[in-house]
């Protein structure tokens, strides 16, 4: 059997007659380290090199350099390297960096009268915020649907998703790219939308990188607006607040707000909370003292855009839709900020905790898509239940519509109309005196919340997915969803070479090596 370092040999002397490596950029073992950690930060995948393209023809060619292995070396493509456990990783294969290095290619903003539709066609490895601001830049226009965090590529969040606050209206981003330019497994570089190569279009959206690298992805559009109304109120009553949310994301038109999200308290308090940056040392927030008394409280954030012509209705606007909820009447606080600030808050809660040291931490993240009908089970079960009153981190919780989502890519999501993303966004800390905060505590915390779903017949699915075995694979995605993923697994990369790091597939047991499909 071929060692991993004669694979490499060979897989080189492949690239070197396909490719020009001075282009390319390949580096060796030694240069790898980083690459085999992302900011998860509990698993370590170390791969035998890492391939920063220069263009789509590279990756191609080294995909069928790959295949040509024996066996065939695994490819992962990897971004702002933001996955969680591996799923990005190569483990003894060629991860592809999609992101860095100035290769920036982003063509100026579109508006194509011919279809109704304004867009810009980025690199599949541009982050986020760059293409914020070039479209910014570039005719005052901006994306229709964010993540919360903006550093994170544009191939990585199509991959999975990408949701946030906007995704009750927009939908997620998934939902909102015309077109992609994906190589395939075969090492096939295709052009594909809705119309045209569908069938490898709806595969890669939410694909977990499964089917292809996305290289250009045609971007929806529309104005920005130029600032924002950023409002958190909170509720002790899950009801009053669930309803209040449910309520919020089925109006529509002018008279509604532009993002929704909610968030858990179950201990000290927002403000030593990582987004508690809304809040300033002069105006803190006490729970004790609008009657939080160390129960559960919720916190509802929400936000209306607007432009300066408009800034002598936005106060009426927003009173208007806040008499209709029903929250703690002494817990509004409201700020206002330019658009941009507000999409990256995040970022300045990121700079604060990298000066102290706790950024690049291990970060057990769990996050699932739970059906509305149960998510008062789950508040009690978990909420009130298994978290005690220690967090170590960001609870989110808010609803989208299903409508929004395309049932044709390969997301999974629970069976109703209404779903709620519940983020626990949790951070441990190495060397802590106080055992909540460490990594195996919250890891099993983690665990105990899935048995709990599982044992209250509560049919959560994971956003971000993270199983053990191809079994666990088939029961996330059931009967249909699983027969369709492998099959389009199977049309376009039957090696099994892309995406190993979420261990579904691998090349040294691909089953589609065979003519018969698994059961």
């Amino acid at each position: 059997m071929p060692s991993a370092t004669h694979n490499l040999l060979l897989l080189l002397l492949f690239i070197h007659r396909l490719i020009s490596i001075s282009t390319v950029g390949l580096s060796l073992p030694s240069q790898t380290l980083s690459a085999a950690v992302d900011f998860g930060a509990t698993t370590h995948s170390l791969p035998l090199a890492v391939l920063r393209p220069s263009s789509p023809s590279d990756i191609a060619s080294l995909i069928r350099s790959a295949r040509l292995s024996s066996p065939p070396l695994p490819i992962s493509a990897r971004g702002h390297g933001h996955s969680i456990n591996g799923q990005a990783g190569a483990r003894g294969g060629i991860v592809v960096a999609m992101s860095g290095g100035g290769r920036r290619r982003m063509s100026p903003p579109v508006n194509s009268r011919e279809f109704g539709k304004t867009y810009v066609d980025v690199w599949g490895g541009e982050l986020w915020i760059d293409v914020l601001n070039w479209t910014l830049a570039n005719g005052g226009l901006a994306p229709r649907s964010w993540t919360d965090y903006l550093y994170l590529s544009v191939g990585g969040t199509l991959s999975n998703a990408g949701i946030s606050g906007q995704a009750f209206h927009y939908g997620p981003q998934i939902s909102n790219v015309f077109e992609l330019d994906v190589v395939t497994g075969k090492g096939e570089l295709v052009t594909c939308s809705q119309d045209e190569n569908s069938e490898l279009f709806h595969a890669v959206l939410g694909g977990l990188g499964q089917f292809g690298i996305i290289t250009r992805a045609r971007i929806a559009l529309e104005p920005a607006p130029e600032r924002v109304r950023w409002i958190r109120v909170l509720y002790s009553n899950f009801s009053s607040f669930t309803r209040d949310q449910e309520q919020l994301i089925s109006l529509h038109g002018q008279q509604r707000f532009d993002y929704i999200e909610g968030f858990v308290i179950v201990d000290e308090g927002l403000i030593n909370n990582w987004r508690s940056s809304f809040f300033s040392p002069s105006n803190p927030v006490k729970i004790s003292s609008i009657g939080g008394g160390g129960r559960v409280l919720y916190c509802l954030e929400l936000t209306k855009n607007y432009h300066h012509t408009s800034a002598d209705s936005i106060d009426e606007e927003v009173e208007g839709l806040l008499r209709e909820l029903d929250f703690i009447p002494a817990s509004v606080f409201t700020t206002d900020l330019p658009y941009v600030d507000f999409l990256d808050r995040v970022h300045k809660s990121e700079l604060k905790l990298r000066a102290k040291g706790l950024w690049e931490v291990p970060h057990p993240w769990l996050n699932l898509f739970v059906p509305a009908s149960r998510i008062e089970d789950f508040d009690r079960g978990v909420f009130r239940g298994i978290l005690g009153n220690n967090t170590s981190g960001p609870i989110l919780i808010y609803p989208m519509n299903q409508h929004r989502w395309d049932e044709r890519s390969s997301v999974v999501l629970p069976e109703e109309e209404i779903f709620y993303l519940v983020g626990f966004l949790r951070s441990a800390v190495p060397g802590s005196d106080d055992r909540t905060k460490s990594l195996e505590y919250l890891s099993d915390q983690n665990r105990q919340i899935l048995k709990f779903c599982e044992s209250a017949g509560i049919d959560a699915k994971q956003y971000l997915p993270s199983h053990r075995g191809r079994s666990e694979w088939r029961r996330h995605f059931g009967p249909d969803k699983w027969e369709t993923f492998q099959r389009r697994k199977a049309e376009f990369d039957p090696s099994c070479i892309l995406g190993t790091g979420q261990g579904i597939f691998h090349p040294s047991s691909c089953p589609f090596t065979s003519s018969l499909l698994p059961s």
